[in-house]
């Protein structure tokens, strides 16, 4: 578990690069990343009353680890205490900054929001949209999530609509990443299962100054679940990576390219960051998640990737609202023996579908 932790930290908190769409091969003469895990403990920094704040790393690669206890009211309350200038900051920053995209989207030079989502938004306005977005998902999506964004407003003082419609912008924008699980032969040592995810998005927003991992105590027997680990940014509450104490982890992969075979994409349904965390926070095996993902609500296009460390097994997930599709080493897509083969042991996927 302490591995797969690590490696969590290592690559999802410091992996944003520019993001691109891929249609290509692999580089056989890429440059491997052999930087060293930080592996030395983290430094206390302050505490609230359900809540304490670390800082770890070294250099530039420097991120704020919180952990909190309670019901889903009291662990966001503890994080706007904890982190209320940066949490007032980042909401800030990210609102103008997406405001920004939205008009560079629609001249074309922005690849990840579409087009006529951009044209959409243009003309109803980007807080109307998310709104909209909001409205069409609330029923699907678990009431823990606004109490826990309302705790963090309560204490940070920052707005709870705008928090609220950041965590939307997930349902209407189209990110590349990359994902992995490795087991087994695929392992230097044969090491249990390892999993990863790469944030391959851009570099010039606010989302590279406010890492941060969030570590979940819920209250025991309340029905909030167990404890979780979510790596993301100051007040960012939904799952796009993370792991829980029951071994488990997910990541997930936007689809600029779908094929036919996605079928249809809805705005009914369950925001993908919530179900990713759902995952976390409650369920304790891979068939658990599996069973949650084919009974979902579903919305748009991804490329799931669910694990499950006590079985040493990673599935990847063609997701759409017409489709749940799992792949194991054995029957993974697309393939592709140029540039995308079957590795055994191996579940991977980059950049696209």
């Amino acid at each position: 578990m302490k591995a797969l932790l690590v490696s969590a930290l290592v690559v999802c908190t410091f992996g944003a690069c520019l993001s691109a769409e891929c249609h290509g091969a692999p580089d056989p003469n890429a440059k491997p990343n052999n930087n060293p895990i930080f592996s030395s403990p983290p430094t206390f920094v302050t505490s609230a009353q359900n809540g304490k704040l670390y800082r770890a790393g070294d250099d530039e690669d420097v991120f704020d680890i919180v952990h909190v206890w309670g019901t889903p009211y009291e662990m966001g309350y503890a994080q706007g205490q904890l982190q209320k200038e940066k949490a007032n900051k980042f909401i800030t920053s990210l609102w103008a900054y997406l405001e920004a995209q939205v008009i560079e989207a629609i001249n074309g030079t922005v690849s990840w929001i579409p087009v006529g989502v951009a044209k959409w938004v243009a003309d109803v306005g980007l807080d109307v949209a998310l709104d909209l977005t909001y409205d069409a998902t609330k029923k699907y999506s678990g009431s823990y999530f606004e109490e826990e964004m309302k705790g963090i407003c309560d204490a940070s003082g920052a707005d709870y609509k705008t928090l609220r419609r950041i965590h939307m912008i997930g349902e209407l924008t189209k990110g590349s990443c990359s994902m992995m699980g490795a087991w087994g032969t695929a392992t230097e040592d044969g090491t249990p299962l390892l999993a990863f995810r790469a944030l391959d998005w851009n570099t010039d927003g606010p989302f590279k100054d406010f890492p941060q991992v969030t570590v979940y105590h819920p209250t025991p027997g309340s029905g909030n679940g167990h404890a979780f680990m979510n790596v993301g940014w100051v007040g960012w509450i939904g799952s796009i990576t993370g792991m829980s104490s029951m071994d488990m982890a997910i990541c997930e992969i936007g689809v600029s390219f779908p094929d036919d075979t996605f079928g249809q994409e809805s705005r009914l349904g369950i925001p993908f960051t919530y179900i990713l965390r759902d995952i976390l926070q409650f369920d304790v095996t891979i068939d658990d998640s599996i069973s949650r993902i084919v009974n979902a609500d579903r919305t748009c296009d991804l490329i799931l990737g669910v694990g499950d460390g006590k079985l040493n097994e990673f599935r990847s997930v063609q997701y759409s609202h017409s489709v749940a599709r799992f792949f194991d080493d054995k029957n993974l897509l697309p393939l592709n023996e140029t540039w995308h083969p079957r590795i055994p042991d191996t579940v991977y996927h980059g950049m696209d579908w």
